[in-house]
């Protein structure tokens, strides 16, 4: 599996590039811009989806713009949805709380977690975030860590001291996560 992180956009945004290396189908996960392309192009990917972990504009960035350059699809994920991928197979959580529409993606022992799990913290809600629901978050944050400690998370946006995790080290670290 082709597994890359880039950074960028407007608040230290993370996109994600995933690929069957075998068939060479890839997907990006909340593109910041049409840079990443470059990515697919370098390495002769065949650009299949385009997924978002939530509706808010900074991870919505590069969407119009790679639609309109590429015949890719945009996929509005369902709960517990698999996504097929070459020979991968990418699971949909549905994870509300920061934003009502947000999910997070698993694929192998790898979690993308958009908004609602960072490095060292976690998601906003409140006023700020329209449609968040503080109450919402907790239970899926709750979800998640009942993941395998050595699933890997891959944040949203580079908030962290680094720009990965696990579930295991974000349940001994993490201050906003009470496991005990």
């Amino acid at each position: 599996m082709f597994f890359k992180q880039l950074e960028g956009g407007y608040d230290y945004n993370f996109s994600y590039v995933i690929a069957d290396e075998e068939t060479k189908d890839a997907l990006i996960v909340d593109p910041f811009s049409d840079e990443i392309l470059s990515i697919i192009n370098k390495e002769k990917f065949k650009l299949q989806f385009l997924l978002n972990t939530h509706s808010h504009f900074d991870h919505m960035q590069g969407n119009k713009i790679i639609l309109e350059k590429t015949k890719t699809k945009l996929i509005i994920p369902k709960d517990k949805q698999i996504i097929k991928l070459g020979k991968l197979k990418m699971q949909a959580l549905f994870t509300p709380g920061h934003a009502p529409d947000h999910f997070c993606f698993l694929i192998e022992n790898k979690l993308i977690t958009g908004d609602l799990l960072f490095v060292g913290a976690i998601g906003g809600t409140g006023n700020f975030f329209k449609g968040s629901d503080e109450k919402e978050e907790f239970r899926s944050l709750a979800k998640i860590l009942k993941l395998p400690d050595n699933t890997e998370i891959w944040p949203g946006h580079n908030y962290g001291s680094k720009k990965s995790s696990t579930i295991g080290h974000e349940k001994k670290t993490n201050p906003y996560l009470n496991t005990d």
